[in-house]
């Protein structure tokens, strides 16, 4: 139950929106989320890649949204082939760099440690903003 709002106190509204693409691949955009009935119909199209959001601006923001651990448990209903952690490195708080400067670069690697126990099945690459990866 993601809400729909644009700012803590905005007019404006915009439902959150995930989506599958289909073609010679088929890969999950999972937008921001939080676990919900649908995925594990999802899974069964065959994934060959999910791009799973595993942030947000701090570690608890709440319903509508996957923290490391939950993306990884995501991925059990998902059942990707290949997973890209997405949603992480970009907002963050102005004093949280002083408080907790690993909260920025460390969410996609915590994921990548749960997904190895939680979801072995599925490969994670952890890229870097701008980085990019070829499915085999």
């Amino acid at each position: 139950d993601h809400d729909a709002g644009r700012g803590p106190r905005s007019r404006h509204r915009a439902e959150p929106v995930g989506y599958v693409v289909r073609g010679n691949r088929s890969i999950y955009f999972a937008g921001d989320t939080d676990h919900f009935a649908g995925m594990a119909r999802i899974g069964e199209i065959g994934l060959d890649l999910g791009l799973i959001p595993v942030w947000g601006w701090g570690p608890k923001v709440g319903s509508g949204h996957l923290d490391p651990e939950s993306a990884a448990e995501a991925l059990t209903l998902l059942r990707p082939a290949v997973a890209v952690p997405i949603h992480w490195g970009t907002l963050f708080p102005l004093v949280m760099h002083r408080v907790r400067p690993d909260a920025l670069h460390d969410p996609p690697r915590i994921f990548a440690r749960c997904a190895s126990r939680i979801a072995p099945g599925t490969k994670v690459e952890v890229i870097d903003p701008g980085e990019r990866i070829e499915l085999g």
